[in-house]
């Protein structure tokens, strides 16, 4: 050892080149795991904020599961309330033979509609309305001189949402400007 700090002493160039080496090395070295350091504290933030989006989208998700659930089974139960209003609509309120008959639909519809209202399932029923075709399908037009173009005249079959998203859509007649009569041969002379 003693023949180590003769010899250090003994040249202290290679000395200070030596501690300069080092102290570049360690400046070097230094910033290389600052470099590491903010890329991993940026790669930990991205997956935070991944983690983040997935659970809100999870929650989201649930949410909807929630809110629609009932979707199919909803949509299986609209042909019976459609035929129990065809029925009403087709059946005579003056004929006695059909009289209880026609209340009991009438109670059973009632039930429906409560029941439907209770899931927060809404009918669309446009009649009368400005033709829209987000909630109506056209099933064809009618010229009309009573009411604007574009307007629903008739209602085939009712549209139905289900927490404000269409579940079916309302099926309609809509009407049209009538055509204009070509004048006719008289009128040209």
């Amino acid at each position: 050892m003693a023949d180590e700090q003769t010899l250090d002493n003994q040249n202290p160039e290679a000395n200070t080149a030596t501690e300069a080496a080092g102290g570049e090395d360690l400046v070097t070295r230094v910033q290389t795991l600052e470099e590491q350091l903010a890329a991993a504290q940026d790669q930990s933030l991205r997956v935070a904020a991944e983690l983040q989006n997935i659970r809100r989208r999870a929650e989201q998700d649930v949410e909807k599961a929630h809110k629609f659930a009932l979707e199919k089974f909803a949509n299986d139960l609209l042909p019976v309330v459609d035929s129990l209003e065809r029925g009403l609509e087709l059946s005579s309120a003056e004929d006695e033979a059909i009289k209880p008959v026609r209340e009991g639909m009438e109670l059973t519809l009632k039930l429906f509609h409560d029941t439907l209202k209770r899931y927060q399932l809404e009918a669309v029923d446009p009649h009368g309305a400005p033709f829209n075709p987000e909630h109506h399908q056209a099933m064809a037009m009618q010229e009309s001189t009573h009411v604007e173009p574009g307007t629903v005249l008739k209602v085939f079959q009712k549209g139905y949402l289900l927490n404000g998203r269409l579940l079916r859509p309302a099926m309609v007649v809509v009407s049209k400007a009538p055509a204009e009569v070509p004048p006719s041969i008289d009128e040209q002379a």
